[in-house]
């Protein structure tokens, strides 16, 4: 290291990554944004299926690139037993082993827990996977989207009387990925202090359903009496809190608590609707919401244009906020100036957008400069540092098909 330049959060942390997809690249790549040194292993012939997957330019994929920058890439046979010799050698090198294949494969391919950390008994082993490595689901094939209706996300959007919706974007896979490398540095602060690695089962169901901000709570001191449902595009226990309709755009107002609604009222130039029986209390304004909407609505398409409304409510603090489609979002002036939207520069891909880094040090401000790898690009790097192996060894094994590279 050079003079006094900071070290960064996890930096001199060593990860081997047999993640693919969504979740556990997320979770490697969160490691990779705090300075972890992330070893991606991509399984020969093809590597990540991602890398086929989204928008594809000279064969390069903007989809597989967002998820796995800052990551060295290597790729391996691991079911050919030198393959399978050359991983083993790396793990005693390790701090963190990460892999999201359905639970048992990591076994078939000779690399579990318990044989990881017969190698390295100080590992940290995370195992990322839908529903977890047990229990009656275990086995079943899982994605995002089913991990939210088995739990009970999917069945609380939409209205009430019409079919479920499902949100497209990955939340469940992002939130799984963020939850794991919580999990990974808590386990490493946890083996500072007494020396013990552990094995990590995280899965996406438990990640979703742990976004039940009320309704499982609701439903069990309730005994049953209250059985969260669908509502629409208004809260069914808080009230005014949904989308209401303007002129151009749907807008989100929160008003959850009570000063906020007798503020919006104030706003819309109406006060005494604050004591209008219909809208006294939170009941009476969820047993009249459709009233109620109507004379939110009423009044922002009375304004000059939406976003007049938006900025009325805005001067007097009620929570609202214009629902923007993806493309104002990455133009929004607030996300482009935090680095929530950032600008990256791939060598095929050349300069996009991808989302930015949503965790903020004060020690490092700027986030770090980062490419995804091509398929194999650091098999020699990686297999040489760290097991001094020569390159006439490495194009034998190349040659043989134990490693695989290629430029995309």
């Amino acid at each position: 290291m050079s003079g006094d330049r900071a070290i960064h959060v996890l930096e001199g942390y060593r990860v081997l990554d047999f993640t693919q997809a969504v979740a556990g690249p997320t979770c490697t790549l969160m490691l990779a944004e705090m300075g972890a040194e992330v070893i991606k292993v991509e399984l020969a012939p093809g590597g990540d299926p991602s890398r086929g997957v989204g928008v594809l330019k000279h064969g390069r994929s903007g989809y597989f690139v967002q998820h796995n920058r800052g990551k060295k890439g290597i790729c391996v046979d691991v079911k050919d037993p030198r393959g399978l010799a050359l991983i083993k050698q790396i793990v005693p090198k390790m701090d963190v082993v990460v892999e999201n294949f359905a639970p048992g494969v990591i076994g078939r391919l000779g690399l579990d827990y318990a044989t990881v950390k017969g190698i390295n008994p100080a590992i940290v082993m995370c195992s990322i996977s839908a529903f977890g490595q047990t229990g009656p689901l275990a086995n079943a094939p899982g994605f995002d989207t089913l991990g939210a209706a088995y739990a009970g996300i999917t069945s609380m959007g939409g209205e009430p009387d019409g079919p479920p919706y499902v949100t497209h974007a990955a939340i469940g896979d992002v939130s799984t990925g963020a939850h794991a490398a919580l999990a990974i540095c808590a386990s490493l602060l946890y083996r500072v202090k007494t020396g013990r690695g552990q094995y990590l089962d995280l899965s996406l169901l438990d990640t979703y359903f742990h976004y039940h901000e009320a309704s499982v709570q609701m439903l069990s001191l309730s005994g049953g009496e209250i059985n969260p449902f669908r509502a629409g595009l208004h809260s069914a226990y808080l009230a005014p809190v949904g989308l209401f309709k303007g002129r151009e755009r749907y807008i989100v107002i929160m008003c959850a608590l009570e000063h906020q609604w007798v503020t919006l009222c104030e706003v819309m130039g109406q006060p005494g609707l604050a004591n209008d029986p219909r809208f006294a209390t939170r009941g009476e304004r969820l047993k009249n919401i459709r009233a109620l909407v109507d004379v939110i609505e009423g009044w922002i398409r009375s304004m000059p244009t939406d976003d007049a409304a938006v900025e009325a409510m805005k001067a007097r603090r009620v929570p609202v906020a214009p629902v923007l489609t993806v493309a104002e979002a990455v133009r929004h002036p607030h996300l482009r100036e935090r680095g929530t939207v950032r600008k990256v520069r791939d060598r095929m891909l050349g300069e996009f957008d991808l989302p930015g880094f949503a965790l903020r040090f004060s020690e490092f401000p700027r986030p770090l400069e980062m490419e995804a790898p091509f398929l194999g690009e650091h098999n020699e790097k990686v297999l040489s540092e760290y097991l001094g192996c020569t390159q006439d060894q490495l194009r034998e094994l190349e040659k043989e098909g134990v490693l695989r590279n290629a430029r995309c």
